[in-house]
């Protein structure tokens, strides 16, 4: 049912959306304009560039483990290791995904950092990666590690990763054509009645620009988005592994991040939605995927049970 649900708003946001471009192109009386640069209707551009942005989204999560593997340096661990510490670490995250009803046992990863982190990517609930770094495994105690894998097998089950792929087609689409559509407008209006010798080049100039502007607004959205399922994974990780647990894990972050750790490795762009942690800090805190931890712990805190 959730997943038809899914679906279903993803249906409807994409209604609204060519809808909304259409009203606003109307308004704006640029119908006639946009036509005549790009030789079909505006409507079909709508859909172009919906269609485009939804491809680009869904490359970079099918591709999400790959790339995950390729640029943090994921080593898949074999569920028959014989080491005890990653004996334990599959042991609970196998237990978990039995307990979220998850179709199929995620791959389990770890990578070497010294920043206490992990993360879930995939491109479905049947084809995940769960990652831990090695100084999240070697300084969480097992009550620890219980709520940090509980979170983000529930990002798993929550479908997570595919919703927020979701928002950012739409974004993309969004991004892609208003700035074209912008870009054109503000061209013709600039040129003189009078010139029409030529094609104007000022919208080759004012579109990449536009596109970098939008990009940076549709991130805020998308991040906006992120910290509401970051609570949600959080609710989760508490069902799953206990709120006790999950609190020990966010709280044992916090005094992590107290102190700077050197040589950690930046976390790519693609990955950070579904870490673990999340820095605060001013005015970037609406570009962060994450809540402060204080904010989540305070949340955790006061659910009932």
């Amino acid at each position: 049912m959730g997943f038809m649900k899914r679906i279903f708003l993803f249906l409807m946001v994409n209604v609204l959306v060519v809808v909304t471009i259409t009203i606003v192109l109307n308004l704006l009386g640029v119908h006639g304009y946009v036509n005549a640069h790009y030789g079909i209707d505006y409507q079909q551009l709508a859909i172009f560039c919906l269609v485009w942005g939804m491809v680009g989204a869904f490359i970079s999560l099918a591709l999400s483990r790959f790339m995950a593997k390729m640029m943090m340096g994921v080593q898949v661990v074999d569920p028959n290791t014989q080491d005890p510490e990653l004996q334990q670490l599959v042991h609970i995250i196998q237990n978990l995904a039995r307990s979220a009803h998850l179709p199929a046992m995620p791959e389990v990863g770890i990578y070497d950092s010294p920043e206490l982190n992990a993360f879930a990517t995939g491109p479905s609930k049947s084809r995940a990666l769960v990652a831990v770094s090695t100084g999240l495994l070697g300084r969480m105690n097992q009550q620890e590690l219980e709520g940090v894998l509980g979170h983000e097998i529930t990002h798993i089950a929550n479908g997570d990763m595919v919703t927020l792929t979701l928002i950012q087609g739409v974004i993309n689409a969004f991004v892609m054509f208003l700035a074209r559509v912008l870009s054109f407008a503000i061209s013709q209006a600039l040129r003189s009645k009078d010139d029409d010798r030529g094609p104007s080049y000022l919208p080759y100039i004012l579109t990449p620009i536009f596109e970098i502007l939008f990009s940076i607004l549709g991130y805020m959205v998308v991040a906006a988005f992120s910290r509401h399922r970051e609570f949600r994974a959080d609710a989760g990780g508490a069902k799953l592994a206990g709120r006790d647990s999950m609190i020990a894990a966010l709280r044992s972050l916090q005094r992590a991040y107290e102190t700077p750790i050197e040589d950690a490795q930046p976390t790519p762009s693609a990955i950070q939605a579904f870490q673990i942690t999340g820095k605060k800090g001013g005015f970037l805190q609406f570009f962060s995927s994450h809540p402060p931890l204080e904010d989540r712990i305070a949340a955790l805190e006061g659910m009932q049970g």
